[in-house]
C-alpha cells in the first residue's frame, strides 16, 4: 500500500498488481490534492491511507487499472466507496463526469508508458 512519489510505469504497475489481485491494481484518488494511493485489497485501506495523509473524504474516489487492458478498459470507476448520497453518487461506479476526467488526468500523469 502506497500513495505515490513518483510516477511509475506500466511495467511496475503489472508488477505491483501480481501482489494483490494479479491483473487490476485498486487505486484511490484525492481530486483536489491530485494524489493516487495504490496497492491494496481494499479501497478502504488506501482510503484510509490518504485520510491520514492530511486528504478529506469527499475529495477520495476508488476505481480500479486492469494492466492488461488499453484505453476506456483500462481504468474500472466501482468502488464500495464511492457509495455518497451527499455528492450526488448513489452508486458504486463514478457517475460524475469530471470526477472521472479528474482521476483520468491523475491516472496519466501517475502511470507513464
Amino acid at each position: 500500500m502506497q500513495i505515490l512519489k513518483r510516477p511509475v510505469s506500466h511495467e511496475e504497475l503489472k508488477a505491483i498488481a501480481q501482489n494483490t489481485f494479479g491483473d487490476m491494481v485498486k487505486c484511490v484518488a484525492d481530486i483536489r490534492r491530485g494524489l493516487l494511493a495504490i496497492d491494496a485489497d481494499l479501497h478502504a485501506d488506501l482510503e484510509a491511507l490518504l485520510l491520514q495523509n492530511g486528504s478529506s473524504q469527499e475529495d477520495l474516489w476508488g476505481f480500479n487499472l486492469w494492466v492488461e487492458e488499453e484505453g476506456e478498459d483500462f481504468i474500472e470507476f466501482d468502488s464500495l466507496i464511492n457509495i455518497r448520497s451527499w455528492q450526488n453518487n448513489p452508486s458504486r461506479d463514478i457517475l460524475n463526469p469530471d470526477v472521472r476526467d479528474s482521476i483520468k488526468s491523475i491516472v496519466a500523469k501517475q502511470i507513464i508508458g
